[in-house]
């Protein structure tokens, strides 16, 4: 079977392992970038998503470039606490939540493709036209590449992993238009602060007007500080077009978040002291009616891009990846393909539409909107405005949704678990065993 992806991103990447972990070898990743230069800030990992790179063999080299957090607490601006709650292997998961920075994922993820499969990602390639194929033939992908010559690659698959501003999504939906802009502003960015609370916890403090998150990316460093990576927001600034790779001021910034400053924790000083500091704004998609088209589909946030409320994107790519391995495991030959596409879809579509819809309600950060509308001013005491039950309740409806509620995922078996039970076995050797 021969397989293209297009976009070598974490979901193209996590798409290519899978599938060479379930036997499929000829594998190629067509990329626009020239080079992959391992860009951006942090991205988490979830419980769901690191127990299936864990199958794959890879978890332990991803953990070795981040922090496994233990708490999630939210905060009102005033730096009131609204509600915390146990994180990874500290709320009971088998497997840890992993803070890592996305550019090193990323180039990590590149050199365990290299690895495995060798020299199949070609840089410097633009998709324009797509063929997606049927029952009896081929799709195909025309790629535009340096000096305006177009190359075309035939797939038995093809797998558009490239990213928000899909291509493949475009040629599919030619009157969708871009990403959808939900009012908000962001300016993430990493910078080194003394650490706060345990050291080990992710905060989230604001409200749906003004919102500060922060969580360590590292341990100590040699002074004593730790590398965290920070999300700011504001309603409003008009930011237009989702580059996430446009740099500005600090100061004005900073200015924005003069009162932040908690006992625990300097919001203004950790903007102004970023290392650099990207802004663009929150965007997400539509969920759309359909990802397959013959034997094309889309996967990652070509397929499903949804605000970053709850932590989600990078996981649900994975998740993404794992299932379409699988299924496309379990059709075993190019004849299987479209019905392996079929089963990933009815898998993946309306879980990620659901989840898409609880990201745009601000998802578990809920609770701290609840708190903004019922005690604009600050509380004595959080359960005067929002009750226990209401707040365990928001956070375990997300978790159920995005797939990672402790008691479902514990009773659902894993993807390589399934595959080892149920597919033939002489496609799906497993490198790491962890079966």
């Amino acid at each position: 079977m021969q397989i293209v992806i297009v976009g070598a991103g974490i979901g193209g990447l996590i798409t290519a392992l899978s599938l060479e972990a379930a036997g499929f070898r000829d594998i190629v990743i067509a990329e626009r970038s020239r080079e992959i230069r391992g860009l951006g800030v942090g991205l988490n990992l979830l419980p769901h998503a690191v127990r299936e790179l864990t199958e794959l063999g890879v978890a332990d080299r991803i953990a070795a470039l981040g922090v496994e957090p233990g708490t999630l607490s939210y905060f009102n601006r005033h730096g009131q606490a609204i509600w915390s709650e146990p994180r990874g292997r500290d709320a009971g998961y088998a497997w840890p939540q992993l803070s890592v920075h996305r550019g090193r994922l990323q180039l990590l993820l590149r050199d365990l493709v290299e690895e495995r499969l060798g020299e199949v990602i070609r840089l410097g390639h633009s998709l324009v036209a797509l063929e997606p194929g049927d029952a009896e033939h081929r799709a195909v992908a025309t790629f535009e590449v340096d000096g305006g010559e177009r190359v075309d690659l035939a797939g038995d698959l093809v797998v558009a992993a490239d990213g928000i501003h899909s291509v493949a999504r475009s040629l599919c939906y030619p009157e969708e238009g871009g990403p959808r802009w939900g009012g908000l502003t962001l300016w993430r960015g990493t910078a080194l602060v003394e650490p706060f609370l345990d050291g080990r916890t992710m905060i989230m403090a604001g409200d749906a007007e003004q919102k500060f998150v922060a969580y360590p990316l590292s341990g100590p460093c040699e002074d004593g500080r730790i590398r965290v990576n920070f999300i700011a927001e504001r309603r409003g600034g008009g930011v237009s077009g989702a580059d996430w790779n446009r740099q500005v001021e600090r100061a004005p910034i900073a200015e924005l978040f003069a009162d932040w400053r908690f006992d625990w924790l300097d919001v203004p000083g950790t903007i102004a002291g970023a290392e650099e500091l990207l802004e663009y704004p929150m965007v997400d998609r539509d969920a759309i009616p359909q990802w397959t088209f013959g034997r094309t589909t889309l996967l990652g946030d070509a397929a499903h891009a949804m605000y970053p409320n709850g932590s989600n994107g990078g996981s649900q790519a994975t998740l993404d990846a794992r299932t379409l391995a699988y299924h496309v495991a379990l059709g075993g030959t190019a004849a299987g393909v479209p019905a392996a596409l079929a089963a990933y879809e009815l898998d993946r579509r309306p879980a990620t539409a659901r989840l898409l819809e609880l990201t745009r309600q601000t998802g578990p950060e809920r609770v701290m909107q609840l708190a903004y509308e019922r005690a604009p001013e600050g509380f004595g005491d959080v359960h005067e405005a929002i009750s226990a039950s209401e707040l365990e309740e928001i956070a375990a409806e997300y978790k159920r949704a995005a797939g990672f509620h402790p008691s479902e995922l514990a009773a659902r078996p894993s993807l390589g678990v399934r595959r080892q039970a149920d597919a033939p076995q002489d496609a799906l050797q497993h490198r790491s065993g962890a079966a």
